[in-house]
């Protein structure tokens, strides 16, 4: 006899469940690109647990192999196995994707609260902010990197300033609005210091902007490391990413066009996965979308 257990929810569970089930019924395509970001960021924790292939192994009797069984999707020029190499690449390219992001973001606060907050920084800040600007971005991160050298360092730092003034300019906005609430004002009028103020009633107001901001620098971040990677100018070429693999591919792209296909189906995946993440936090978030949907 089989006795069939009925688990009982209780109210908060229920209400938190529906509303799961409800953002999954508004936003599809959000949820199919964060479970695709997650398999991404799976794949890269435990890339040594998916093929026993190195990465950086080179084998030139075997050098430009179509796929089989020993290498799912062929060698490379220098005999490399493509499937570890595109698995391992994934560790750069989210690596250079989170730091960029972190980075612009990181800076783009900083620099759009001061500029905000106080009126006499306004004009310096966004006016190198706006030289930024004024720079084609990815000219100006080859410049950079040229400059400082390849490392994946460098390309972080360069695809992280280029992407600076944009959060500036949305945080410097905000801050303006805010400051001149009638909160703000009395909070001043009670004494509160300036970093009081802008920890406790300016930059909670910015916060859905901000993490809308990250999410699609992530996938710029991504982006712009393949493509530094792909004109030569990103990590050297024994870290594997997918940038550099497509970058050795288009020498031998009649040869071998099967070096491009993984690599290039993982980046762009990838890549779009992070955009329909990002439509959907910044329709979860902005109000006026949530009103006009409830």
């Amino acid at each position: 006899m089989v006795v069939q257990e009925h688990i009982v929810l209780s109210p908060v569970q229920r209400r938190h469940r529906g509303q799961l089930l409800r953002v999954v019924r508004r936003y599809p395509n959000g949820v199919i690109g964060g479970v695709i970001v997650l398999l991404v960021v799976l794949i890269a924790l435990f890339a040594g647990l998916l093929t026993n292939q190195s990465p950086t192994r080179v084998d030139p009797a075997n050098r430009l192999s179509h796929p089989s069984a020993q290498h799912f999707f062929g060698t490379d020029n220098f005999g490399r196995d493509l499937y570890a190499r595109t698995l391992y690449g994934a560790r750069t390219s989210l690596l250079a994707g989170f730091g960029v992001a972190a980075l612009a973001v990181a800076g783009g606060v900083i620099v759009g609260l001061l500029a905000g907050y106080y009126r006499r920084l306004d004009g310096p800040l966004m006016r190198i902010m706006d030289a930024i600007m004024a720079f084609p971005g990815i000219v100006l991160a080859i410049g950079i990197v040229a400059a400082t050298g390849p490392s994946l360092f460098n390309v972080i730092l360069a695809l992280g300033v280029i992407a600076m003034p944009r959060v500036a300019r949305v945080v410097r906005s905000i801050v303006l609005s805010v400051r001149a609430q009638t909160y703000v004002d009395a909070a001043r009028a009670i004494g509160a210091s300036d970093g009081r103020i802008v920890l406790r009633h300016v930059l909670p107001n910015a916060w859905s902007p901000i993490v809308i901001q990250g999410t699609f620098l992530f996938a710029e971040g991504v982006l712009g490391e393949a493509t530094l990677s792909f004109l030569g100018v990103g990590p050297p070429p024994e870290f594997p990413s997918w940038g550099n693999i497509l970058g050795e591919a288009r020498l031998y792209i009649r040869e071998a066009p099967w070096m491009m296909l993984l690599p290039g189906v993982a980046l762009t995946l990838t890549v779009l996965s992070l955009n329909l993440l990002g439509d959907a936090i910044r329709d979860l978030l902005d109000p006026r979308v949530r009103r006009r949907e409830g």
